[in-house]
């Protein structure tokens, strides 16, 4: 490639994993980093503050996965990449803008929406997406600051990574949250919540669930809570699939947990014994694993949920899933479906509404007839849909670079008109946008650990942070430390 005389100008749409390992995907490349090629990346996000789903989309009480942050962090960092936030695409910039301001657009806006539960009963009032959840507790701005939390009994549908963030939320006491970022209005609805029991059903078996040894161990460490198995959900298993199971290190890891409360449970009701925690405390609340359990309809009355039936189920000859026949019902007050994600259209992009993908050939944004638009990509969630993690997107970003960086070596990619860094800044402030930088995050970043630093947990100690869930103050505090002149 010969040397650029401008800097190649790309524009990133969302800045969770899949927008920033996008972005850094380029810079690493060789032509890059030896100087052949230029580039010039803004990274935009329709949040104030950045990491997408990082931030909105993962339990607080999960360090392991927030600690991402750490590595997001460090990347936008350095500079080199510039954050603008709090400018959502169709609203505040057009498809014809990022034409006219970039080279190319890489769209990697994840997948925020619920997928479909289509079973009769699931719209009745009581019965709610995990994904509207998640985003409740997390603190997201554009959700409303209360939960109704008067079910006592509470179905989780599903045996996924969402499914156990949600049980878990819900199993645990409001105090023990105070040790993450909830935002206060989450502690409060929390504690004032009516549940004592949480149910969470799986359509296979033990062996089949997509939890990891940690997390399924993790699932009786709140306080006050008996994990309640079914023996029948492990008597079932066959002797194939035992064989299966103990070749498979992670997986006879997650099933022997299950085995070994199935155990406890069946011991204290021998001896008589009065249910406890692990620690031995007093049982408040009850986590009821259900697994061979395929949802058939949520039961109602008077337009609110009251229970749900099943279907049990059992692997056939071949290893397929079949129905027994058998129909259980529970009596439940609400009903949260976690059987994953879908991502959302975006005005002018070409989209897969089966799938909730933006039409693709590795990265390269198709039409309906699968011609390639030039320009423009995609990366992460909305690519290849809602499966796999931070690994898997990682390689999402080298396919979809390479595509990128392809196309930019073969001359095939329009040129913008407005070369200029700071014409889109011009663009939104004539549009009136309020838009966020690195510097604002920065500063949002302090104040709510400040904030936390301020408060205590439930063991007297100051917290590490208190989200901030109003977009206003979050705009207020970013925009205060961007205008804030520059020291002499």
């Amino acid at each position: 490639m010969s040397s650029s005389q401008q800097s190649f100008r790309l524009a990133v749409i969302g800045s969770g994993p899949a927008g920033v390992y996008a972005a850094e995907t380029l810079l690493k490349n060789k032509q890059v980093k030896n100087g052949e090629l230029e580039v010039s990346i803004d990274l935009f996000d329709r949040f104030p503050a950045p990491f997408g789903l990082i931030r909105y989309g993962v339990a607080p009480d999960h360090p392991r996965i927030k600690g991402i942050i750490t590595a997001l962090q460090r990347i936008l960092g350095r500079g080199d990449i510039r954050f603008l936030g709090d400018v959502d695409f169709g609203t505040d910039l057009t498809l014809e803008d990022l034409r006219r301001h970039y080279d190319a657009v890489i769209f990697a806006t994840g997948a925020v929406k619920d997928a479909g539960l289509d079973v009769p009963g699931i719209e009745l009032d009581g019965s709610h997406g995990a994904a509207d959840f998640v985003a409740w507790y997390d603190g997201n701005p554009d959700y409303p600051r209360t939960w109704e939390l008067d079910a006592e009994k509470v179905a989780v549908i599903g045996n996924g990574n969402v499914a156990l963030d949600v049980a878990r939320v819900l199993s645990k006491s409001a105090d023990e949250l105070l040790r993450t970022e909830i935002p206060d209005n989450v502690h409060e609805g929390l504690q004032a919540a009516a549940t004592t029991d949480v149910h969470i059903f799986g359509r296979r078996g033990p062996a089949q669930t997509k939890f990891s040894p940690l997390e399924a161990r993790e699932l009786a460490h709140p306080e006050g809570l008996q994990v309640v198995m079914d023996p029948r959900d492990v008597e079932q298993i066959t002797e194939a699939e035992w064989e299966a199971i103990t070749a498979d290190r992670r997986t006879s890891q997650v099933v022997q947990t299950f085995v070994g409360w199935l155990e406890e449970q069946q011991r204290r009701e021998a001896a008589g014994e009065e249910p406890t925690d692990r620690e031995g405390n007093p049982v408040r609340r009850r986590l009821h694993m259900h697994f061979w359990h395929r949802p058939v309809e949520v039961l109602g009355e008077g337009g609110k949920v009251t229970g749900m039936r099943f279907e049990r189920t059992r692997l056939d000859a071949e290893g397929n899933l079949e129905g027994t026949g058998e129909m259980v019902d529970y009596d439940l007050g609400a009903v949260y479906r976690a059987v994953g994600y879908h991502g959302s259209e975006l005005p002018g992009i070409p989209y897969d509404a089966r799938r909730g993908v933006i039409t693709n050939v590795a990265g390269r944004v198709t039409g309906a007839d699968g011609t390639v638009l030039p320009g423009l990509y995609a990366n992460g969630w909305i690519k290849r849909g809602p499966v796999g993690l931070i690994g898997a997107t990682k390689s999402d970003a080298l396919e979809t670079i390479a595509s990128l960086v392809e196309d930019i070596e073969s001359g095939s990619l329009p040129s913008a008109v407005e070369r200029e860094d700071d014409a889109i800044l011009r663009l939104l402030d004539d549009r009136g946008v309020q838009y966020t930088t690195w510097d604002g995050w920065t500063a949002l970043d302090e104040h709510e650990k400040s904030r936390g630093a301020a408060a205590l947990d439930a063991d007297g100690e100051p917290r590490t942070r208190i989200k901030v869930v109003e977009r206003e103050e979050m705009v207020r505090v970013s925009r205060d430390a961007m205008n804030q002149p520059s020291p002499a």
